[in-house]
């Protein structure tokens, strides 16, 4: 537990002090946000506003997570070996360092164009795959030396279904999916000051609490005796990874709540995203993650709702997609909005997390 506060507590001052920095940075170099004509008239004010902000919560959150492991040189050393740095670690990580990457090339050019336009549909949806590919396999085909590996060959909710098996390459491409939705569904919940960060806050805080509770009911822990145990390979990795995040968005809220002083960015968005889609998988909690993020499930599905119904009927169910813009063009404020949204995300984690642990009960009861 010591690790996982003290990974938090460093994300949240090196978030908190680095993201001044990272302001003056991207405006010297004026990395302004081009904003769309097409909107809500009140989003023209934001323009010049830096973007690409997403760069100072992932550096503070990887330079957490070490700081998170030299707490760990204070346990004993039978303990120590059980959480070394391990290849869970170097696949969350890559997610978000490469997911953000990804989106880092769209800001560039968005930037550079001086247009909304940045990276194309096509090549931001190519990059995600071959970053989803890659540490796909790396977690499917690198197990550890129990033959663990970081995702399961099965779908899982709470944990592995054991009747839904899909075997390693049919893993890799849910693994794939996973990772491409969950960061489109965070870059498309991006778009009001502070929505995206504190949604994703709510979501990380889950699975640090997740990858805890696993962590304290592990079969990979010869010393816990009960029954009832969890198969995720390196539960406090999780644990400390998710904490960290969590810990870098609220320092990085405080500048990017309304009004923001730097966005995020598809840099941010999409690596969130990827790490988010990372986390369901290596607690073997794919489906359930359907729920914990459930406000970027149904933001998703206003874009898509949208086009279907524009397509198939011309016309148009919402003012505007995503949803969120649909209720600024009802006259809602920007702020109204992102605390109800917010709200919303709450109670889909509060019913993501009862229904996790509900299962411990039922079980143990």
């Amino acid at each position: 537990m010591r690790a996982v506060i003290v990974a938090a507590a460093v994300a949240f001052i090196i978030s908190l002090f680095g993201t001044p920095v990272a302001i003056r940075v991207f405006t010297a170099l004026k990395a302004g946000q081009p904003i769309r004509s097409v909107g809500p008239a009140s989003h023209q004010g934001k323009k010049g506003t830096p973007t690409m902000g997403g760069v100072a919560f992932i550096v503070a959150t990887v330079l957490a997570y070490v700081a998170g492991h030299i707490a760990l040189t204070t346990l004993p050393s039978q303990q120590i070996a059980q959480v070394q740095p391990t290849m869970t670690a170097l696949v969350l990580l890559g997610l978000f360092v490469f997911c953000g990457a990804v989106g880092f090339l769209d800001d560039f050019l968005k930037v550079r164009k001086r247009h909304s336009g940045g990276l194309s549909a096509k090549g931001k949806l190519i990059g995600q795959l071959l970053v989803g590919g890659g540490l796909g396999v790396a977690a499917l085909y690198v197990p550890s030396t129990n033959g663990q590996t970081v995702a399961s060959e099965h779908i899982s909710f709470i944990r592995d279904i054991s009747f839904l098996d899909v075997g390693k390459v049919g893993s890799v491409i849910v693994f794939v999916f996973v990772i491409m939705s969950m960061s489109n569904g965070v870059n498309l919940t991006d778009g009001l000051d502070g929505l995206a960060t504190g949604a994703s806050i709510l979501v990380l805080g889950a699975y640090a609490l997740i990858g805890f509770w696993q962590y304290r009911h592990w079969c990979g822990d010869t010393a816990y005796a009960g029954d009832y145990c969890y198969e995720a390979r390196d539960p406090l990795e999780i644990a400390l990874i998710a904490a960290a995040a969590a810990g870098a968005c609220v320092g990085f809220l405080w500048w990017n709540t309304s009004p923001a002083r730097i966005f995020m960015g598809d840099t941010g968005a999409l690596g969130l995203g990827g790490l988010i889609g990372g986390l369901a998988m290596a607690t073997r909690t794919t489906l359930l993650s359907i729920i914990i993020g459930g406000l970027f499930v149904i933001i998703t599905m206003s874009v898509v709702i949208q086009i279907i119904s524009f397509k198939t009927t011309g016309k148009r169910v919402f003012r505007m997609s995503p949803l969120q813009h649909h209720f600024e063009l009802a006259g809602w404020s920007e702020v109204n909005i992102v605390v109800r949204f917010w709200i919303v995300a709450g109670i889909c984690v509060a019913i993501g997390l009862g229904l996790f642990y509900s299962d411990f009960l039922r079980v143990m009861g």
